[in-house]
């Protein structure tokens, strides 16, 4: 099994009270392809353009990631800038965005890749998403993200799109948005109720909430004692979800369970340092053991 991810391979600057970067890799599908990469082949649909270093094309190359959809591009790479400020690092502060070559985007994909089983939609405007979803040739799992942008730009389409996936993943506040409820209980219930099979609820610091209609799975954050950069958090813990969810080839209660607990632990490792540091470097006996010793923590 595999795992085919469109999303945006970015230039990133980013300030937090532990430094500063610049140019830095990032975009959803990359800090996404670092954990899935760990559990399954993953192919990358994502532009960039002519700015983009060779030097960020051999990295990823080199972590095993399947470039034969990632489109070059004359023009700017998608650039965003942000600062966390004070100990409050659930929340970047957008200094910039320059959308480059993104602004034109329409997703292909390379003869084959029709087939791929899983399917992650990251963060992006609904009709792109919904454009490379057609393309594809029954996959058995479709995970979609999104943000409160398209939230509030293009609900009508987002809410269409939802019907036709079977995990819908947001943070906290995008999920009370997009469902008009004031609790999380209540957003999830809703969500589900428009058609995604799956509502995964990232909190942050306070961990993840999963609902599919029968009953709800909530699991804490794991105890991390220092948060460098938490930019593209929530993507390495989709990473890590999906990319478990393709390795075993199925989805059952204890899967999802134990999917949401690998996402997690990805998760803990992304915060400890800017951008891909620390998850580029990662092995599976990493997460293996930081996961034995959450299992405790969380007892599940």
């Amino acid at each position: 099994m595999s795992v085919i991810v469109l999303g945006t391979v970015a230039l990133d600057d980013v300030k937090t009270p532990f430094g500063k970067r610049q140019n830095l890799l990032g975009g959803s599908a990359a800090h996404f392809s670092m954990s899935a990469r760990l559990f399954t082949k993953v192919s990358i649909v994502a532009v960039v353009g002519g700015d983009f270093p060779q030097s960020n094309i051999s990295f990823l190359k080199s972590k095993g990631l399947d470039l034969s959809s990632l489109s070059m591009q004359e023009g700017k790479t998608f650039h965003w800038a942000g600062e966390y400020k004070g100990e409050d690092l659930n929340t970047a502060i957008t200094l910039k965005t320059e959308l480059g070559v993104l602004s034109s985007f329409r997703p292909s994909i390379v003869k084959g890749q029709q087939g791929i089983p899983y399917l992650f939609l990251a963060n992006l405007d609904p009709d792109i998403q919904r454009h490379l979803l057609k393309i594809m040739r029954l996959p058995k799992i479709v995970a979609l993200d999104s943000m409160n942008y398209w939230i509030d730009t293009k609900r009508k389409s987002l809410l269409r799109l939802l019907k036709d996936v079977d995990i819908y993943c947001a943070n906290d506040k995008e999920a009370m948005s997009l469902s008009c409820e004031d609790s999380l209980i209540k957003a999830a219930k809703a969500l589900h109720k428009i058609g995604p099979r799956m509502v995964l609820i990232k909190k942050g610091e306070h961990g993840v909430l999963f609902y599919n209609g029968k009953y709800f799975f909530s699991l804490p954050a794991y105890p991390a004692e220092r948060v460098v950069d938490p930019t593209g958090a929530g993507d390495t813990f989709a990473g890590g979800f999906m990319g478990y969810l393709a390795k075993a080839g199925k989805v059952n209660d204890k899967i999802i369970k134990d999917a949401l607990a690998y996402g997690t632990i990805a998760a803990s490792f992304n915060i400890e340092g800017f951008g891909l540091e620390v998850s580029s470097k990662l092995k599976m006996r990493d997460i293996d053991k930081r996961l034995t010793s959450f299992r405790k923590y969380a007892s599940f």
